[in-house]
């Protein structure tokens, strides 16, 4: 992999990471309601699960839709209800002043990293990564090429949607205002759910 491709998949990296999308929603809401540090896990997790997820379809692991149409649909509906549960989740997290706030935690580092296989963001960023810039016969040195400018991406940028809710957790102070946006942003990852809903089987 040359230097002007490698800065190709940089830029890539670096626009698909920071675009909004069902992680970053949620880091931001993450951070905005339960701070920097209890968030940590969830970009952990997010890092692990979605670097994993490049290294196996990198060596063929969408070729299981292809032959078992079925696991494509048990994929959308995997997706469509676990982002119903986290927009839930979201929607009904307790406002910072209230009891109820210190017995609720953030995402853990599993579930985040299992929420990759099922975020149709990160099967499309992985696809046209793996696609554009690991073509056939640059075997897993183009995988792992990939799969490195990505997780050096993807910290500082999930770290940036963290950053944001903490910023906006100021702001947030008075009840009504934290629960009007956290319905916001369940609102907003449930949009998400529009391209999965609506692409073909």
């Amino acid at each position: 992999m040359n230097n002007d491709v490698l800065l190709a998949l940089a830029i890539f990296a670096v626009v698909t990471s920071i675009t909004p999308g069902p992680n970053n929603l949620m880091l931001m809401a993450s951070g905005a309601n339960f701070g920097w540090r209890r968030t940590l896990p969830h970009i952990a997790g997010i890092t692990i699960g979605f670097i994993s997820l490049i290294v196996l379809v990198g060596i063929g692991l969408t070729q299981i839709f292809q032959v078992y149409p079925l696991a494509y649909a048990l994929f959308k509906i995997a997706s469509v209800t676990f982002l119903l549960y986290l927009s839930y989740r979201i929607a009904t997290t307790a406002p910072i002043s209230s009891e109820q706030a210190a017995g609720q935690k953030p995402l853990r580092l599993y579930q985040a990293a299992l929420f990759q296989w099922i975020n149709p963001k990160g099967w499309a960023m992985a696809l046209s990564a793996i696609s554009a810039f690991s073509p056939e016969g640059s075997g897993y040195y183009g995988v792992a090429m990939v799969a490195a400018v990505f997780a050096a991406v993807n910290v500082p940028a999930a770290g940036t949607w963290v950053l944001l809710g903490t910023q906006l957790r100021r702001f947030l102070d008075v009840p009504w205002k934290l629960r009007a946006f956290n319905v916001t942003a369940a609102i907003l990852l449930l949009a998400s759910l529009f391209p999965i809903l609506t692409s073909a089987a």
